[in-house]
């Protein structure tokens, strides 16, 4: 049995698909804080995500004829702008952390899980996450890929995904101890 997907602005898209500018603005304003959020997670510069959400958006209603609804707007969108951050990135000639050269905090305690972390100072933590860390943990616990897909999507194997995303986690609470968030 096939998945069928409810677009609720699938009329907004097909006014799209007949040139109708209007409809292009109400779907920017429906989509665009939620997809600059996407962007600044990953390539982290406020005026890079900009320039993200905008290459994403003219691409979107570029290729709107190329849009078979086979998932919703927003889904679609999303990963056109999770793909330009990533460009964007390896414009950057971001590289991925090496294994061997990150000196890495002991594992964390059996409570890490359950601690209430501020928000704040995890959003500030991953921040000072090197790129590679941070992409791979934001695409898996924020975008909810999966290893497979994030090795697909960096052209990475599976394991660095892996490596990578118990780094990053293992790095971000090294720095969340450094700052006093947790202990």
């Amino acid at each position: 049995m096939e998945t069928v997907y409810i677009d609720k602005h699938a009329t907004l898209v097909d006014d799209c698909r007949k040139g109708s500018r209007k409809a292009q603005f109400e779907l920017y304003k429906l989509y665009a804080t939620a997809m600059y959020h996407v962007a600044l997670r990953i390539v982290n510069d406020d005026a890079e995500a900009e320039d993200v959400l905008q290459e994403a958006f003219l691409d979107a209603f570029n290729r709107i004829a190329d849009f078979r609804q086979e998932t919703t707007f927003g889904l679609w969108l999303k990963q056109i702008v999770i793909n330009r951050s990533i460009n964007y990135l390896r414009k950057r000639k971001m590289e991925l952390v090496s294994v061997d050269d990150v000196d890495i905090a002991e594992e964390p305690g059996p409570d890490f899980e359950e601690t209430q972390l501020k928000v704040a100072a995890i959003k500030q933590a991953m921040t000072e996450l090197p790129d590679g860390y941070r992409v791979v943990l934001t695409l898996y616990l924020f975008e909810g890929y999966d290893h497979e897909e994030i090795a697909h999507i960096l052209k990475i194997t599976e394991n660095t995904s892996r490596t990578q995303y118990m780094r990053a986690k293992r790095k971000l609470n090294s720095l969340l101890v450094m700052k006093g968030v947790v202990r």
